[in-house]
């Protein structure tokens, strides 16, 4: 298997500014084949069109991850809060087009729970219809500006803390099926697999030819194998469905276990990490070939 594997730029920095343009030269010095960058926003001090110029000269890819909040949410009870979901994956698709990259993944459907300070609310079942009508409706707007523009959306589902509407596999199986159009996919992270899934090799060959961008994360989100991912089961359950597609790490966890400390929220380097990056790199890249070899 072939697959790039690449990496976030949040493991270096965040935002990612153009002081932090020198981390794509390092991350393609370190082995990887892409960087993931979050969807540059308006006011960000970062220009595009230099990401682009450098990327390409290092041969280095891009992938884009969508920031959503609760005033960029399709699937809201607030009509306003609903267009500006709308614009943002509009405007996602013209910052890709001048980054250079095809794929813009995330909880695209926005109404994020614990990181916008929402507590989980016990809808009835015709809210529950609605939000997810809205939620098709709106990826069905976007969803060919994509495809026109040769770009594909990753639908991600995340943990049950994170959001209540795309939480499975399966329930991204069916919004995409719903929508039925090249420019959305399925994009699947084995950390909030770990706790959604009854099995995530199982689930993996569940979303089959739909998968467009895969998060290869540790069970606690540190480096891969420091947790209890089996990762050559992974890669082989990603080889059975015919996956070419990316395959990213994002291990934020640092290695700090001080009590009160807020794990949930990212923490910026406080060592060298460029040899556990080359390490989880390197088995991530193993896990690849075993898996087409003992497949």
């Amino acid at each position: 298997m072939k697959n790039p594997v690449g990496i976030i730029s949040m493991q270096y920095i965040r935002p990612f500014t153009n002081a932090a343009l020198p981390c794509l030269k390092k991350t393609r010095e370190l082995g990887f084949d892409f960087i993931e960058l979050l969807v540059p926003e308006p006011e960000d001090d970062l220009d595009p069109l230099e990401v682009r110029r450098i990327c390409e000269g290092e041969g280095l890819d891009v992938v884009l991850a969508a920031r959503v909040n609760l005033q960029r949410s399709i699937a809201s009870e607030d009509a306003a809060n609903r267009q500006g979901g709308i614009d943002y994956l509009k405007f996602c698709v013209e910052a890709a087009d001048k980054i250079g990259a095809k794929i813009i993944g995330g909880p695209l459907y926005g109404e994020p729970l614990v990181f916008a300070g929402r507590p989980p609310y016990p809808w009835t079942a015709d809210q529950i219809t609605t939000r997810a009508k809205r939620t098709i409706d709106g990826l069905a707007e976007v969803a060919p500006l994509a495809a026109s523009a040769g770009q594909v959306f990753g639908l991600e589902p995340l943990n049950r803390f994170e959001t209540d509407i795309v939480n499975t596999t399966a329930q991204a199986n069916e919004i995409v099926d719903a929508v039925n159009n090249p420019g959305l996919g399925v994009m699947l992270d084995t950390f909030h697999m770990n706790m959604e899934e009854r099995s995530i090799t199982d689930a993996i060959r569940a979303a089959g030819d739909r998968l467009v961008h895969f998060q290869a994360n540790e069970n606690h989100r540190g480096f891969p194998g420091t947790g209890n991912m089996d990762w050559t089961a992974i890669m082989r359950a990603l080889h059975q469905v015919g996956y070419q597609g990316p395959v990213s790490l994002e291990p934020f966890r640092r290695e700090d276990d001080r009590v009160a400390l807020p794990i949930a929220h990212w923490r910026a380097p406080h060592e060298d990490e460029d040899d556990k990056l080359r390490a989880g790199l390197a088995l991530i890249r193993s896990a690849l070939v075993f898996a087409e070899v003992n497949h």
